[in-house]
């Protein structure tokens, strides 16, 4: 686990868009964790911008809250757009 994520930080998450601190498996809960690491990994990435196995994390992070933001998509259409609308991630 990377030093920017405590498990206080990840609790905080999963409670705040799984529902529960301990659900950590409800897609909204991951997607949100994707989106919070994709943030972090941004910031560091404006500052060492030759750090390329971070660069590599970072597309693997967001290949991943795609697929599941797809998944989601297709199971429950508001669910969707409501947590889009709530991270702030589509224009």
């Amino acid at each position: 686990m990377a030093s920017y994520l405590t498990k206080e930080k990840k609790e905080e998450i999963f409670a705040e868009y799984g529902g529960n601190a301990k659900n950590t498996g409800s897609i909204e809960g991951q997607v949100a964790l994707c989106t919070f690491r994709i943030k972090s990994l941004s910031d560091h990435l404006k500052i060492n911008k030759k750090d390329h196995s971070c660069r590599r994390t970072l597309l693997t992070l967001v290949g991943r809250r795609k697929r599941l933001l797809q998944y989601l998509a297709k199971q429950d259409i508001t669910k969707y757009r409501s947590l889009i609308e709530k991270l702030g991630i589509r224009k």
